[in-house]
């Protein structure tokens, strides 16, 4: 047997290791909060010590940091997939009304909006008081831009629309109205379906904003 191949069992296992530390955040998290969701707790509720904490997390910033990304990295995967189905469906026929429509669909991905949201406001507050976590942050939020712009482009492609705007103030357009409408919608007290059908509206109208007309 290879070095490589006697090296996959151990990455799997650390991968292993990490999600089940990441899903235990995100259930610690979403019970008392970031300031309260102590490493110890998140170690108890994934089987853990310490040790596997901290060969595989520096700090709780950076669990949570990675755990904001997950979710992020979710919708965009969710979008993506959104994205894929209205290639293969070919343009509309119905004219910017119908690529609206499509556009909506696609960016309006279900899943734990309000724990994601209630996480990434988090976040922010404390990459507002640390340089680490701030650069750590504006990175993820630079890559996940790209992705949000890349993937409005390719929608307006297969819809035969074009953006009024460039891709990447489209793109920002887009994730404030999604954070802005969610984050409302949770300090309402709304549950979870009112908040994703809120959510669905926002971005509706940006679409009509954001959707060059001829």
């Amino acid at each position: 047997m290879s070095a490589q191949d006697a090296a996959k069992p151990q990455t799997r296992s650390r991968e292993n290791t990490r999600a089940r530390l990441l899903d235990a955040a995100a259930q610690v998290f979403a019970e008392v909060g970031l300031g309260d969701a102590s490493v110890e707790a998140i170690c108890e509720r994934a089987g853990f010590t310490r040790g596997a904490f901290y060969s595989n997390f520096e700090s709780k910033d950076e669990l949570f940091l990675e755990l904001a990304g997950r979710f992020a990295s979710q919708q965009v995967e969710g979008v993506r997939r959104r994205v894929a189905a209205l290639i293969e469906c070919g343009p509309e026929v119905d004219g910017d009304e119908a690529g609206m429509v499509g556009l909506v669909e696609a960016l309006d991905v279900p899943g734990d909006v309000r724990l994601a949201v209630l996480l990434m406001s988090e976040i922010k507050g404390r990459a507002m008081r640390d340089a680490k976590t701030a650069e750590a942050y504006l990175a993820q939020d630079a890559q996940l831009l790209g992705e949000i712009a890349q993937l409005l482009e390719e929608i307006a492609h297969a819809k035969g629309l074009h953006l009024a705007p460039p891709a990447h103030d489209a793109a920002r357009t887009v994730l404030t109205a999604w954070e802005g409408a969610a984050t409302r919608a949770i300090m309402a007290g709304l549950p979870e379906k009112e908040l994703l059908e809120a959510r669905a509206q926002e971005v509706g109208r940006i679409a009509h904003l954001i959707i060059a007309r001829d």
